[in-house]
C-alpha cells in the first residue's frame, strides 16, 4: 500500500513538471522554427512561461548569439568560442556545424522589447522597473497586461508606478476586446503622460467602433497639442536664453574693450578661442596626471584662460593698438590681420582639426521639469553667463580700476586731467576684455567644436549685441543678448534659422536708425558732445 501511494506521488509529480516544463518547452520550438512569426510567438510564450533562463535567451537573441541547429532544432547560445544549450545552459553535445543564426525584423524587435520589459518589471533595481515599465508602454502588447497588473500591485515607488498605470492603459487600448468603461478610463490615463507616444496611442483609436471611446480620444488628443505647444513655447525661450547667454560670454568682454577704446577688435573671436585651446591643454594635464581629479579641469582652465586671454590682450593693445587711437578704419584692419596671424599659429601648433574637449560629470545628462527638457551643461553655462556679468559689474562698479575705467569711458581728456593715467587703464582695459573673452572660451569648449574658427562664429554677433545693447553698457549687452537669443529662437521654428537671423540684422539696422546709442546709451560729457 506505502509502495502504491509513493508510486501515486511521483506519477503526479513528474506530471506537473512536465506540465511546468511544457509551455518552455513549446517555446523553444517555436523560437528553433526560424520565422519571424515562430520567433514572434515563442518569445512570447517564453516570457510568460516562468523559466528561469527566459531572460538569458531573449538577450542572446537581441545580441545575435542565439542560434537554432537544422538536424535536431536544438537551441544554442555562443559564449565566445563556445555553444551552451539554450534550455539548460550546460555546455552543448553534438556538432555545431550549420547552425543557424536567429534573425529580427520590426516586429519581432517589438515583441523582444516587451518581453525585456515584462521580465524587469519586478526587478529590485528601480532603474530597471523604471525601464522596463517604459518598453511596455511603447510596446502596447496586450498580452503584458497581467505582468504590469501584478508589478502595480507591489511597487512602491510613485513615479516607477505611474508609468506602470499608464503602460497598462496602453496595453488595455491595444486590446478590442476590453470593456468600454475601461478604454475610457485608459485614455484619461494616456492624456495626462503629454508627450508623443500618448498622441500616437490617442490617434490609433479614430477608428475604434465605440462613438464615446472616439470622441474621448479626440478630446485627449486636443487637449495634449495644447500642452505641448505651451511646452514647446516654454522650451524655445528655454533655448534663447542659453543661446542669449552664449551670446552675452562672446560680446560682454567687448562691451568693455568698444566702449571704454572705441576700438573695433576685430580679434575678440580669437580671444575666445585661446581660452577654449587653454581648456583642452589643461584637460590634457589632467587626463595625464590626474584622470581621478578630471572633473576639476573646468575649474582650472577659468583662471588659466583669462589669464592667458588676457596676456593676448595686453600684448596686442601695446604693440599694435596703441599707435592707432583716433584712426578706427586703420585699427579694424590691424585686429583683422592678428586676427588671421593667431588662427595660423593656432593651425600650426594643434592642426586643423577639432580638438576633443571633455565635459566634467556634473555637466552631463539632463533633467525633466514639467515636459522641458534642460541639459545640465547648457544650465551650468546659463549660471556661469550671469556669475560673470555680475561678477564684471562688481569690478566695474566697486573698485578703484572700475571707477577709473568708467571715468575714461565717460570723458578721456577730463580723467586725463584728474592724473588718471589712461594709457594704462586702456591697457588693463584691454585685457580684461580678451581675459574674460577667454573665459567665455572655457564655456563654450563645452557646447561647440574647438577649432581655429571657433571665434570666427561669434564675432559679428557679438558686435551686433554690444551695439544693440549700447556701446560700453554691461547691462545693455545683457538684455540685448537675452533679446536677441530668445527672439531668434522664437521665430526659427516659422521662419528657419537663416530667415531670423536675416530679420534679426534687418531690425537692429532699424532700431539704430532710431537708436544710435543703442538701448542703454552711456552719459557723458564726451559720450555726448
Amino acid at each position: 500500500m506505502h509502495r502504491l501511494l509513493a508510486l501515486l506521488l511521483l506519477c503526479l509529480t513528474l506530471t506537473g513538471a512536465a506540465l511546468a516544463q511544457a509551455p518552455a518547452d513549446g517555446a523553444y520550438g517555436k523560437l528553433a522554427a526560424g520565422s519571424y512569426s515562430d520567433i514572434e510567438a515563442g518569445v512570447a510564450e517564453l516570457v510568460t512561461s516562468g523559466d528561469p533562463r527566459a531572460g538569458t535567451v531573449i538577450a542572446a537573441l537581441v545580441d545575435g548569439r542565439l542560434y537554432a541547429r537544422a538536424s535536431d532544432k536544438a537551441l544554442l547560445i555562443r559564449t565566445g568560442e563556445t555553444y551552451v544549450d539554450a534550455r539548460t545552459g550546460q555546455a552543448a553535445e553534438g556538432a555545431t556545424d550549420g547552425l543557424k543564426a536567429l534573425r529580427l525584423n520590426n516586429k519581432v524587435r517589438r515583441a523582444v522589447d516587451a518581453a525585456q520589459g515584462q521580465l524587469n518589471l519586478l526587478s529590485p533595481d528601480p532603474m530597471k522597473r523604471r525601464e522596463a515599465a517604459d518598453a511596455v508602454f511603447k510596446a502596447r502588447d496586450a498580452t503584458a497586461l497581467p505582468a504590469v497588473e501584478a508589478a502595480i500591485a507591489r511597487e512602491s515607488d510613485a513615479s516607477i508606478k505611474r508609468t506602470l498605470s499608464e503602460a497598462r492603459a496602453a496595453a488595455i487600448l491595444a486590446k478590442p476586446a476590453s470593456p468600454e468603461s475601461d478604454r475610457l478610463a485608459a485614455i484619461t490615463t494616456i492624456q495626462t503622460r503629454a508627450d508623443g507616444d500618448a498622441m500616437a496611442i490617442l490617434r490609433s483609436l479614430a477608428n475604434d467602433p465605440s462613438e464615446a471611446v472616439k470622441t474621448a480620444s479626440a478630446k485627449g488628443i486636443a487637449a495634449i497639442e495644447t500642452r505641448l505647444a505651451i511646452i514647446g513655447g516654454v522650451q524655445n525661450v528655454w533655448y534663447g536664453i542659453s543661446l542669449g547667454s552664449v551670446l552675452l560670454l562672446a560680446a560682454i568682454g567687448l562691451a568693455i574693450t568698444f566702449g571704454v577704446m572705441g576700438v573695433i577688435n576685430m580679434a575678440h573671436g580669437e580671444m575666445v578661442m585661446l581660452g577654449a585651446y587653454t581648456t583642452y591643454l589643461v584637460q590634457e594635464v589632467f587626463r595625464s596626471q590626474a584622470p581621478a581629479w578630471f572633473d576639476w579641469s573646468v575649474a582650472v582652465s577659468i583662471p588659466a584662460a583669462f589669464l592667458v586671454a588676457g596676456a593676448v590682450g595686453v600684448a596686442i593693445e601695446r604693440g599694435i593698438i596703441r599707435f592707432l587711437y583716433g584712426r578706427p578704419l586703420e585699427t579694424l584692419l590691424a585686429t583683422f590681420g592678428v586676427s588671421l596671424i593667431l588662427q595660423q599659429t593656432v593651425r600650426t601648433i594643434f592642426g586643423p582639426t577639432n580638438r576633443e574637449v571633455g565635459a566634467p560629470g556634473f555637466m552631463t545628462g539632463a533633467v525633466d521639469v514639467f515636459g522641458l527638457s534642460i541639459t545640465w551643461g547648457r544650465l551650468w553655462i546659463v549660471g556661469f553667463s550671469f556669475a560673470l556679468f555680475l561678477f564684471l559689474l562688481f569690478v566695474l562698479r566697486k573698485t578703484s580700476f572700475g571707477l577709473k575705467t568708467r571715468a575714461v569711458t565717460q570723458n578721456r581728456r577730463m580723467a586725463a586731467a584728474m592724473g588718471i593715467r589712461t594709457p594704462w587703464v586702456d591697457a588693463m582695459t584691454f585685457g580684461l576684455g580678451s581675459g574674460i573673452a577667454g573665459i567665455a572660451g572655457v564655456a563654450l569648449s563645452q557646447i561647440d567644436n574647438v577649432s581655429p574658427n571657433l571665434g570666427q562664429g561669434y564675432i559679428i554677433d557679438s558686435f551686433l549685441v554690444v551695439v544693440f545693447g549700447g556701446v560700453g553698457s554691461l547691462w545693455g549687452t545683457l538684455v540685448a543678448a537675452l533679446t536677441l537669443g530668445v527672439a531668434n529662437k522664437l521665430a526659427e521654428p516659422y521662419l528657419g534659422a537663416v530667415l531670423a537671423k536675416i530679420a534679426l540684422l534687418i531690425f537692429i539696422i532699424l532700431f539704430i536708425q532710431k537708436r544710435p546709442r543703442g538701448l542703454f546709451a552711456l552719459k557723458g560729457r564726451a559720450v555726448e558732445s
